[in-house]
């Protein structure tokens, strides 16, 4: 019979870790397979990767566990960017690394400026490495574009000069140049991609910096400078509701290709991290529990959190992306960032490093929202949880 349900699958702590793959995953993947090796329930990749093309994580993947993943299956934390046709035709400053100008221009971006590319053009703004000063006066730059807004796909290498050269836009108005008159407030738009603030590697410490590290950088110095608040135009990748949305239509878009005709109604998010994972899924099912319940109209969310930039407003559904998916469970791993003995706290007050809020400043602390509907050892255990729940095998 045809699935009525499909997995949203973390990356890193669950299918691997760094370049390792988890044991488990393979063997959920062959039962998540048939003889041929075809999976026989839509899957979407969730990752807040995002330093790769979708080619390059969808390769990767397809060597891990053993079986052909397509970029079509992958949801990189920029992927979403595809949906803001909006800021498409503006100029935009790109920071992170990786192939992050590529990124952007098969997202759909079509004036792109690299980090490198305005330091190049502005080399006195980057001052922080005194090897990389300039020995001599440079001339002033001429013909360079006017920015119009910010994304940041990930973590960049050199913090300093990243850190440093997004304010002096912000700053300047997209005129970096210039001499500074007024601030603007408020600033150019900033799209920001993947919030974590830790991931797990292969390190035996317990979690590496994450994107989310470095936003909490440029928000405090940003504050710190101006006296104002940095604000995001989005917020994309988990636990943003915008993200598991594009997730959901491409579980959809998968099922219909498959030739399945059942709806799809449950979906079924695999993660390891409490704070974008659990918190990413029990969001979003909280947002089809009230869609279900008539309180949303034109698939727009009105609630408080409906002016947020985590929920994609300006994310229209589709005509052919209307919702029959009824839930969104959540099931944690214990092969990644989450511990056994890593209590939920119920305030942000008197927190231990284990149990105090990740989460990014603009999504509201609640403890519900990072209580996993279910706790298992594995990905193959959580498999064969959802195999039973479905009465599927």
């Amino acid at each position: 019979q045809p699935p009525a349900f499909g997995f949203l699958f973390d990356v890193d702590g669950v299918l691997v870790r760094g370049s390792q793959a988890v044991p488990a995953a393979r063997r959920a993947f062959q039962r998540l397979s048939d003889s041929s090796g075809r999976l026989r329930v839509p899957v979407v990749f969730l990752t807040n990767a995002g330093n790769c093309l979708r080619s390059a994580k969808a390769r990767e993947l397809s060597q891990a566990l053993g079986l052909q993943v397509s970029p079509e299956q992958v949801i990189l934390s920029h992927s979403p960017l595809r949906l803001f046709s909006q800021f498409h035709q503006k100029c935009v400053l790109v920071a992170g690394q990786g192939p992050v100008e590529e990124n952007a221009r098969n997202l759909g971006f079509e004036h792109v400026v690299t980090m490198e590319a305005l330091r190049k053009a502005y080399p006195l703004l980057d001052m922080v490495d005194q090897s990389r000063r300039p020995k001599e006066l440079p001339p002033p730059a001429t013909g360079f574009p006017t920015i119009e807004g910010v994304i940041l796909f990930g973590e960049p290498v050199r913090w300093e000069t990243s850190l440093q050269l997004i304010i002096d836009v912000l700053l300047s108005n997209g005129n970096p140049g210039a001499e500074l008159q007024d601030v603007p407030y408020p600033h150019l738009p900033v799209l920001a991609c993947n919030m974590d603030l830790l991931w797990m590697a292969e390190a035996k410490m317990p979690s590496r910096f994450g994107h989310g590290t470095f936003l909490l950088c440029l928000e405090n110095i940003y504050k710190k400078v101006t006296g104002r608040e940095l604000k995001y135009e989005a917020l994309i990748g988990k636990p943003s509701t915008v993200t598991y949305r594009y997730a959901e239509y491409l579980i959809k878009e998968q099922a219909e290709k498959q030739g399945w005709k059942s709806p799809i109604r449950r979906l079924y998010a695999v993660g390891d991290n409490p704070m974008s994972d659990v918190y990413g899924a029990n969001l979003y099912n909280s947002y089809l529990k009230s869609a279900h319940q008539n309180q949303v109209q034109a698939g727009v969310k009105r609630s408080p959190q409906a002016a947020s930039p985590h929920t994609g407003g300006c994310f229209e559904r589709r005509k052919d992306c209307s919702s029959s998916v009824e839930s969104c469970e959540s099931i944690l791993v214990c092969t990644g960032v989450y511990r056994h003995n890593a209590d939920v706290p119920s305030s942000t007050e008197d927190c231990t490093m284990e149990t105090v809020f990740h989460g990014h400043r603009d999504f509201c602390f609640d403890p519900s929202l990072v209580e996993a509907s279910y706790i298992v050892q594995d990905v193959n255990d959580a498999v064969e949880l959802a195999f039973k729940k479905e009465n599927w095998s």
